[in-house]
């Protein structure tokens, strides 16, 4: 698309890891109300909305504290921020259909519980986990997510495999996997893995 010469973004992780998967991911289920734990400057929202929209009209909730973890320490995040709003700004402004962006921005722990009180459970189809790296953080959004998640919905995380140190010095707290593991093994009656590359892990949800 002509438009998408006017984002504004200084990576392409997104695209490196996901986009290939997805465009063949998103014919497969139903996907008009998108939850995002962890949107950065918005690729993958983006991504989402650019190629959801043209069929129907979309709902996406993005949480994000846009603070950063460890691995950000030396970005400017209030940079990070902006673009993620002019980017998501265009992207709705040119969107097809009605497109419903709501921005929770704050912790995943508190925005995901104030999603659960409001009563959501059930309520998305798709749920992307790409927030914190650390692995109590990882089970958190896990465990809160999958309960906002519709049976036959589909949940994506990210960084399967993504650590932070030297393969002799590693500290599995600090990555993913290990609460992916876990969740995937206690929860494993109430969902089916339906793919699992090295970069993301998808799961369906077919039990509540």
């Amino acid at each position: 698309m002509a438009h998408q010469k006017q984002y504004k973004f200084t990576n392409d992780w997104f695209g490196i890891t996901a986009r290939a998967l997805w465009s063949d991911m998103i014919n497969k289920i139903k996907m008009r109300r998108i939850l995002e734990i962890g949107s950065y400057e918005g690729n993958s929202t983006c991504f989402l909305i650019d190629n959801l929209s043209k069929k129907s009209p979309l709902e996406i909730h993005c949480i994000d504290t846009w603070e950063g973890g460890s691995e950000h320490s030396h970005e400017d995040m209030a940079a990070v921020e902006q673009r993620f709003l002019h980017n998501t700004e265009l992207a709705v402004a040119n969107s097809k259909h009605h497109v419903d962006l709501v921005t929770h921005k704050g912790s995943s722990a508190q925005e995901l519980s104030n999603l659960v009180a409001a009563g959501m459970q059930g309520y998305f189809d798709f749920i992307y986990v790409d927030g914190s790296h650390q692995a109590p953080d990882v089970l958190l959004d896990a465990v809160l997510g999958f309960q906002l998640l519709a049976v036959d919905g589909m949940m994506c995380f990210d960084d399967y495999l993504w650590s932070k140190g030297t393969i002799f010095h590693l500290d599995t707290l600090k990555s993913p996997k290990i609460a992916i593991d876990a969740f995937t093994n206690i929860y494993c009656r109430k969902m089916q893995i339906i793919q699992a590359p090295l970069c993301q892990l998808f799961v369906t949800k077919v039990a509540a």
